[in-house]
């Protein structure tokens, strides 16, 4: 029992160390070539305005749909 309550906490704590790890931080862009053009992703916009992450990703790889219009 003992084990796998240890085998439990240390996989949560290497998900949420892989979420902080992949998130942009606020001096860093993502770019992404699609065939509509490229689609540029701000950390630091997203910071000034306040935003976190879990704003429109509540849960790992599941985004809210039309939570925010995309121009």
């Amino acid at each position: 029992m003992k084990k796998l309550l240890i085998l439990t906490v240390a996989l949560a704590m290497a998900l949420a160390f892989i979420g902080t790890a992949m998130a942009v931080p606020p001096g860093k862009t993502l770019k992404f070539e699609t065939k509509m053009g490229t689609v540029v992703f701000s950390g630091k916009i997203h910071a000034d305005a306040g935003m976190k992450c879990n704003n429109c990703h509540p849960k790992v790889f599941k985004m809210k749909k039309g939570a925010d219009k995309i121009t």
